[in-house]
């Protein structure tokens, strides 16, 4: 399987993923916004990998992350539905902290800048 198939069946399944979150999943549990921020795929299609940015708390991320892990059989068959794959992939469900990660480096940063302009 070419890199250029996988990432093109990684996109579909992000914007389909995106659009079963946004639009048809009715779990009450998932009350914050919730964001597919990127998929990655296995060469052979067998698998996915599915980050999602969540909002909220540290607890309604954790719980929003639980719901669309015990989702995936739905996920799954409508991908497999949607995108006409002879195998619907494996999808897993992963917390993507970048953004958290990037503001503790802007904090780290911030903070350097203070304590150069504190010392000059």
């Amino acid at each position: 399987m070419s890199e250029t198939r996988a990432r093109r069946v990684a996109d579909q399944i992000k914007k389909e993923v995106s659009q079963i979150i946004g639009k048809e999943l009715k779990d009450p549990r998932v009350k914050v916004l919730t964001s597919v921020t990127e998929v990655q795929v296995t060469r052979d299609l067998r698998y996915a990998r599915i980050y999602v940015s969540i909002y909220g708390t540290p607890e309604e991320q954790e719980e929003t992350c639980r719901v669309l892990t015990r989702a995936v059989g739905f996920f799954r068959s409508e991908i497999g539905r949607r995108i006409r794959l002879r195998y619907a992939p494996e999808l897993t469900f992963e917390l993507d902290r970048s953004m958290e990660y990037g503001e503790h480096i802007e904090q780290i940063l911030k903070s350097i800048r203070s304590e150069k302009e504190g010392n000059a």
